[in-house]
């Protein structure tokens, strides 16, 4: 625990590395574009994803690999979900049974529907994973605003001290040991996202989203219940609080998405104008894919992919669900 290395140099990334370097903690920064590596070893800051923020020295920028994995034995891998595989396998010949890797990837791998710690134990030799997750967008991170988040795994002895790593005045991690409660919650949120950013588009207020949060809770709790979570997870930080947040935050690529949706766009000309990547995109076909495995009703999660994936009318997903027979309420 005495150094990190943090690898994709990206805003959370970015933003994680500068958390751990103001400490006084040796970190390491690993990105594939050697030319933003060097300038961010030069200027100190990250002109494409977090411009704002000024890097303390004690963060070590490298475009090499080898180099990055030889410098700690706690690897924080934050690479969007569809290229964590491609990263994990560059790093095996590198990771000892005794190093640490967490993980800060929203999202489930298109092809097994493993979450990114079941994808992580498929390829490294280390039972150390763990993921973090909440509701902490990097840009409010790099300006140390008050953030909490939950690190989820099964060594509790080692979550402790990745607890006390972390744990700053203004960035307060729980500590789970349901990670597959914490890493499903993380990636449904990002679904319900993309639904009430369409619904900003479409021009509807706050009995809308409200209504959509709180529905889409009771999706995300009926689908990871299923799939053998804790309820209570669903319902703290990783669930209920990176929710609310993705669905209502300036800063939520998700939510931007399903707005630029809801005003007509196609996601075609939406992800041509993105230099980072949207996980509810992704999420969307895994999540259906998983709801229909387990046979679990999720009429939000259906709408979006229809929207994404078949080109349906926001508006008239929209319609359909206030349609849908008349219920009773119940999660």
């Amino acid at each position: 625990m005495e150094a990190v290395t943090v690898f994709g140099a990206g805003s959370w990334g970015t933003a994680v590395g500068y958390l751990l370097s103001k400490k006084g903690i040796p970190t390491s920064l690993w990105g594939r574009n050697a030319a933003l590596i060097g300038y961010i070893d030069e200027t100190r800051r990250n002109p494409e994803y977090l411009p704002n923020v000024k890097l303390p020295k004690t963060l070590s920028p490298t475009a090499d690999l080898a180099q990055a994995a030889a410098r700690s034995r706690l690897w924080v891998l934050s690479v969007p979900s569809i290229a964590m595989r491609q990263l994990v396998q560059q790093l095996k010949p590198f990771c000892k049974k005794g190093t640490v890797v967490v993980n800060l990837a929203k999202g489930l791998e298109a092809d097994t529907l493993h979450t990114m710690s079941q994808l992580l134990a498929d390829v490294l030799p280390t039972p150390l994973i763990y993921t973090l997750s909440g509701p902490s967008h990097a840009e409010e991170v790099g300006l140390d605003y008050p953030t909490s988040v939950v690190i989820a795994g099964q060594n509790l002895a080692v979550g402790k001290q990745l607890q006390a790593l972390f744990m700053t005045d203004r960035f307060r991690p729980y500590l789970s040991n349901d990670l597959k409660g914490v890493e499903y919650g993380g990636t449904v949120k990002n679904v319900i996202a993309l639904a009430a950013g369409a619904l900003d588009g479409l021009g509807f207020g706050d009995n809308a989203k409200g209504a959509l949060i709180s529905r889409g809770l009771a999706e995300m709790v009926r689908l990871c219940v299923r799939l053998g979570t804790q309820r209570e997870t669903l319902f703290g930080l990783s669930g209920l609080g990176d929710l609310v947040t993705t669905c209502t935050s300036q800063h939520s690529r998700n939510r931007a998405v399903g707005e630029q949706l809801g005003k007509g766009r196609s996601l075609k000309q939406i992800t041509n104008e993105m230099n980072m990547v949207a996980e509810g995109v992704f999420a969307t076909k895994t999540v259906r894919a998983l709801a229909h495995s387990a046979q679990v009703e999720m009429p939000i999660t259906e709408a979006c992919y229809d929207v994404l994936y078949k080109g349906s009318p926001p508006l008239e997903k929209l319609t359909e669900l206030m349609r849908r027979e008349a219920k009773i309420e119940q999660l």
